[in-house]
């Protein structure tokens, strides 16, 4: 017999059937491994990369980071 399944008809359990354990070692694990949180970049460093050495004097380049943090 040739079963074949209608992704149609497939539908993906609702959230209130999940395990509430399941839920909860989600919540760890991504508490442990979201840790790792974006950190601000350098903006110096970004504005040194982006742009050549000179173009900006030094009080335009802290301008410059103040108004980017703002």
């Amino acid at each position: 017999m040739n079963v074949e399944i209608n992704p149609m008809r497939a539908r993906p359990l609702h959230p209130s059937r999940v395990d509430s354990d399941a839920i909860h070692a989600l919540a760890l694990w991504l508490k442990e491994n979201s840790a790792r949180q974006v950190r601000q970049p350098d903006l110096r460093s970004v504005l040194s990369e982006r742009y050549p050495q000179g173009l900006f004097s030094e009080d335009e380049v802290h301008a410059l980071c103040e108004v980017m943090r703002n």
